[in-house]
């Protein structure tokens, strides 16, 4: 059997590769459990600078396995345990957790159509590269859910709370030159050029300031969450760090001599 979840690391990229096509990406319990896994590696490992999220087929990701999870809401009707839905926070939180917590940018290549929990994994990544034909769709509310994988977080600060409860309350389909235009897409291009571009953009990112890239990440989380006060004094923190960096001095010297700097991402 294939392996539900691909890992290549090259060069200080690593790219994780949803893959099973033939369910468009549905996550079943094994597919869940080799993304998480599969993330906090990417997390852990130093000589990763960047990650890239993307899918084979013709979807991205359409979230639940729903094949899987009929079955499996079955046994906990026959067995009064409730068990299915701690699918959540078992897998689905710490997947979500990966991505946004990441201390290195994450870039979603969104090859097709990314709905429920792919389009959460999309939304938590730092970067999005959406092919023309690709589509999002939150679709919780369309199978009596409620938003999970952090959707309910990362859409409104994406696009606004009253167009955030739009989509959640009433689903549908998001074409790719709409969603650029809501501002959950950050590139659109065509469908055969998908690959190469969402490539192109990581591995621009690989090769930065990785360190000043953690505290990019850092700080926007937590300005979304705290006055302009406690920000000035995390950005105050946080820029101290930046500037203790070796990437730092490499830029400023770099900068002065007018070469184009070389990082070493730390």
């Amino acid at each position: 059997m294939a392996d539900t979840v691909l890992y290549d690391v090259t060069d200080g990229l690593a790219t994780i590769t949803l893959n099973r096509p033939d369910a468009m990406n549905a996550m079943n319990i094994e597919a869940k459990v080799a993304l998480r896994d599969t993330l906090r590696e990417a997390a852990a490992d130093t000589a990763v600078r960047a990650v890239l999220l993307t899918a084979t087929g013709r979807a991205f990701c359409v979230g639940q396995d729903l094949k899987e999870h009929i079955g499996l809401l079955a046994e906990d009707r026959a067995t009064g345990s409730g068990g299915t839905m701690h699918t959540v926070r078992e897998h689905y939180n710490p997947i979500v957790t990966a991505l946004a917590g990441m201390p290195k940018p994450v870039v979603a290549g969104v090859n097709g159509v990314a709905a429920g929990a792919g389009a959460g994994f999309a939304l938590a990544a730092d970067y999005r590269v959406v092919a023309e034909t690709a589509s999002f769709n939150t679709s919780f509310a369309g199978v009596a859910l409620t938003a999970d994988s952090g959707v309910s977080w990362t859409l409104p600060r994406l696009i606004g709370h009253g167009r955030a409860a739009d989509l959640l309350l009433f689903p549908r389909s998001i074409g790719a030159q709409e969603a650029y235009e809501l501002g959950i897409a950050n590139k659109v291009v065509p469908a055969e050029e998908l690959a190469a571009e969402a490539a192109a953009v990581a591995r621009r990112l690989a090769e930065g300031p990785t360190a000043a890239y953690a505290a990019i990440k850092e700080s926007l989380a937590y300005g979304a969450g705290h006055s302009l006060a406690e920000t000035l004094g995390k950005e105050d923190e946080l820029q101290v760090r930046a500037g203790a960096s070796e990437d730092h001095h490499i830029a400023v010297e770099a900068f002065v001599k007018k070469e184009k700097p070389v990082f070493l991402g730390r």
